[in-house]
């Protein structure tokens, strides 16, 4: 059985071309219209991270342990929220990514498996504009920036395998079931606290270590923090263990996708 990725081995190419184009129309329309244009990418972000350092470092005053990578909250809050923002708005997104391209799949022949990855290239650029502002406040308050960070490419492809992989799922099944979209909001939104972006793992009471132990996104936000505020070197067991996490999700997403493709002319 071939999966979606066989169809970009065989014409390189073409694909290259063809996700070129699609993210590129796709980050222009996200703000066609619009006076601030791209940079509404970086303000919303932005707004929730002075939110949040609000509301937990100076209103509740939640507490770093002493063993963290550092103790600026707002870092510790941003370098944590980076691989999530990323990972939230691909499959939020990916959700009604076929449906938004009907017109496409059902007039042409069109390979529908590369949508949700344009999403996911669609995202990485705000993604890349968020990181550059990290960068920019590890050199302004932390006066220096890890030699590390070189490592986060390989933390942005794991994160687009995971976030590809369940795209696809969500994508095939909202075709079918129209009710898919609203069950990942809700899903996101559980998931969201529970991963350690707010706390310290080590804030995580006993009987719920496991949701940390087993959630891939705690890996992620754990690396995130690592490779942009230490020097700390990954943790092999950690990187495997997130590379499984990662294909996984990849090929049983590109297998389900591949399964349920049939019936999408018929149903759109």
């Amino acid at each position: 059985m071939r999966l979606p990725g066989q169809y970009f081995l065989r014409n390189l190419y073409h694909q290259r071309t063809l996700l070129y184009q699609m993210v590129r129309r796709d980050f222009q329309t996200r703000f066609v219209g619009s006076v601030a244009g791209w940079l509404w990418g970086l303000i919303h972000p932005l707004v929730l991270l002075l939110s949040w350092t609000f509301v937990f470092q100076w209103c509740l005053k939640v507490p770093l342990p002493p063993n963290e990578v550092t103790h600026n909250y707002t870092m510790f809050l941003f370098c944590g929220y980076l691989p999530w923002l990323l990972f939230q708005e691909t499959l939020s997104r990916s959700a009604n990514c076929l449906l938004e391209q009907s017109n496409l799949i059902t007039k042409t022949v069109f390979p529908s498996e590369v949508i949700p990855i344009s999403v996911f290239l669609s995202a990485l650029v705000s993604h890349l504009m968020a990181l550059s502002m990290v960068l920019a406040a590890c050199l302004l308050w932390l006066g220096s920036i890890s030699g590390m960070v070189v490592l986060l490419p390989l933390y942005m492809l794991l994160t687009g395998l995971l976030a590809v992989g369940l795209g696809w799922i969500v994508a095939s099944l909202q075709v079918y079931l129209r009710d898919t979209s609203q069950v990942v909001s809700v899903i996101l939104t559980l998931w969201f606290w529970m991963t350690p972006i707010f706390i310290s793992e080590d804030q995580v009471p006993p009987q719920l270590q496991f949701v940390v132990r087993y959630n891939p996104m705690s890996f992620l936000v754990r690396a995130y923090r690592d490779r942009l505020l230490s020097y700390r070197a990954p943790e092999w067991d950690e990187l495997l263990m997130l590379t499984a996490y990662a294909l996984t999700a990849f090929f049983v997403g590109g297998l389900f996708f591949r399964h349920l493709k049939r019936g999408f002319a018929d149903v759109l």
